[in-house]
């Protein structure tokens, strides 16, 4: 009987070695042998599909646009194959191809003070909450609010919350330069009977408007730390007449495609179209992605805001791996170009920003 019995208990042990040696203990009998508190073993997972998109992403080049016919309506039926990518002239292989409706969004508005928006303004700021209370999903976007004239003030840091949104560009305003008359008038080089003295560079900072330098430090210093996988955008309110600063469009252009935020002008001035610069508006938003509007009353501006509203959450995105991939820095070019006989003959119109630059090399002590 004890033989019996001893070698019941040997004949156990060697079933749960076995079974040690195949990582295969039974989950029951694995929670009676595991001491309480101890770790409960398990099999290795087999490798998630999600890692390998983010793999993906990270090696790619990522490409939003969006496709529109000859009456510019949006087409949302668009296939990888009615499409080819190139890079500097070099055609690329797409890796991934889909249509995004519900990505992520780091939005920042940016809204001209200077004199020229004095009769306008309070319409863009009524429109520019309209838009957000539309567009804003609390548990997945996040917008900024900044002013400028000569220079930028950040009214509001990224945030998903409406009411702080709502506030903050409510209490954007035109505040004369001192001297100011009305209608763009500054008198006696500034200064009025009555008026206290002012400094020079006051005057000229607070009477002067720098969209470069606004757009620069909004790419490089609110959009550029955005989270990874969001779509980042700047929606521009201005005349486009840049009358200071140190920086140039070409600079504007450089920090907004570095941050991948594409730009939506809605080009406004003085009695909505007085003294609007359409080409230079045009070009900046061309250049990153996006279009622009120029709205002649309150109806079109609010208009405009739906048109950006219906595009950001209609666009494609594409992303391929670069056949040169070297991390140089360098400016590289994209072209996307339709390849679908019936959408050429339709003259399908795609919007994207036409360049990137290629990452850099980590120098020696950083980490790869």
């Amino acid at each position: 009987m004890n033989l019996r019995k001893a070698f019941l208990i040997l004949s156990v042990f060697a079933a749960i070695a076995a079974w040690i040696g195949m990582g295969t203990i039974p989950p029951a009998e694995a929670q009676e042998s595991a001491p309480t508190g101890t770790a409960k073993p398990s099999p290795t997972p087999p490798p998630d599909e999600d890692d390998e998109v983010v793999r993906i992403e990270t090696e790619a080049v990522n490409v939003l646009f969006t496709a529109q016919d000859r009456n510019r309506r949006l087409l949302t039926g668009l296939k990888q194959d009615d499409i080819q990518i190139f890079e500097n002239g070099q055609r690329q292989e797409i890796v991934a191809f889909s249509r995004q409706v519900d990505l992520p969004l780091s939005l920042a508005i940016l809204i001209d003070t200077s004199a020229s928006q004095e009769r306008t303004l309070p319409e863009e700021k009524a429109a520019a909450i309209s838009f957000l209370e539309s567009v804003v999903r609390p548990d997945k976007d996040e917008v900024s609010v900044i002013s400028f004239t000569g220079e930028s003030t950040l009214e509001q840091g990224m945030t998903s919350n409406l009411v702080r949104l709502r506030r903050a560009i409510e209490r954007v305003q035109f505040i004369a330069p001192s001297g100011y008359i009305g209608g763009g008038v500054v008198t006696n080089g500034g200064s009025v009977p009555g008026t206290p003295p002012i400094s020079g560079d006051n005057q000229m900072i607070s009477g002067s408007t720098a969209i470069w330098d606004a757009i620069y430090v909004t790419s490089s210093d609110v959009l550029g730390p955005a989270p990874e996988k969001t779509r980042r955008a700047i929606v521009l309110l201005s005349d486009g007449v840049n009358t200071s600063g140190i920086k140039k469009l070409e600079d504007a252009v450089r920090a907004a495609q570095k941050a991948e935020a594409v730009i939506y002008s809605i080009g406004i001035g003085d009695r909505f179209v007085h003294g609007v610069d359409e080409g230079v508006l045009n070009k900046i938003s061309e250049r990153t992605g996006g279009r622009a509007f120029f709205p002649r009353d309150e109806r079109e501006l609010r208009q405009a805001f739906k048109q950006i509203q219906e595009e950001m959450r209609s666009q494609y995105l594409v992303s391929y791996e670069p056949t040169n991939p070297t991390k140089d820095g360098s400016y590289r070019t994209i072209e996307i170009r339709v390849v679908n006989p019936a959408f050429e003959k339709d003259k399908v119109k795609l919007t994207y920003r036409q360049g990137y630059f290629a990452k850099t090399a980590p120098s020696s002590g950083q980490k790869k």
